[in-house]
């Protein structure tokens, strides 16, 4: 019998995970500072929102390096996804400036229908091409879907979001640490 040995490393894979748990942090507190009455925090707020939309751009960046290995399109597909929710994050930052113009939350449930439409082709890809375990990927594939129906949901009046959003993200958070321990290294999957 014939064995194929099948090699794949994840470009960066560090530095992604690490900006996907960092990226949580940075949104997370920027947002909470930023609806604070208090200017100084206020304005910490939008930089760590500001600073949650670059990262998510350098996610986008690094990772399409390795999806284009597989499928330029979903590389593609993935990037322009990233960048899309990094604008929709960082629009929230323009409400200092235009108070009562928009809705706080158009920009995120946006940021995040696009974010979980655009990163199922992704979850594919590492299923597909065994970039990740088998159980991640599939993982990821129906978290966005369940994520992306329940942004979607919001449109509608349904405020389902803040419920649909826990197995994505738990699964960013463990596909982040993933990244960190094993994506850098090769990964040899041998099949017959």
């Amino acid at each position: 019998m014939k064995y194929i040995s099948n090699t794949t490393q994840i470009f960066k894979a560090r530095t992604i995970g690490s900006f996907v748990l960092l990226a949580f942090l940075a949104y997370g507190f920027g947002r909470h500072l930023f609806e604070s009455t208090d200017n100084v925090e206020k304005y910490f707020g939008a930089l760590l929102i500001i600073v949650n939309s670059v990262m998510v751009l350098f996610i986008g960046i690094l990772f399409r390096k390795t999806l284009n290995q597989y499928n330029s399109l979903v590389g593609s597909i993935y990037l322009y996804t990233r960048v899309f929710e990094a604008l929709a994050l960082a629009s929230l930052v323009l409400k200092l400036f235009l108070k009562g113009i928009f809705s706080d939350d158009l920009g995120y449930f946006l940021a995040m229908l696009v974010l979980g439409l655009g990163s199922i082709p992704m979850c594919l890809t590492l299923l597909k091409h065994k970039i990740s375990p088998p159980w991640l990927a599939i993982w990821g594939a129906v978290g966005y879907a369940i994520f992306a129906f329940g942004f979607l949901m919001e449109f509608f009046g349904k405020k389902w979001s803040m419920y649909l959003l826990v197995p994505t993200g738990l699964w960013e958070i463990t596909f982040a640490i993933w990244l960190i321990i094993y994506g850098g290294q090769s990964l040899k999957t041998t099949t017959r």
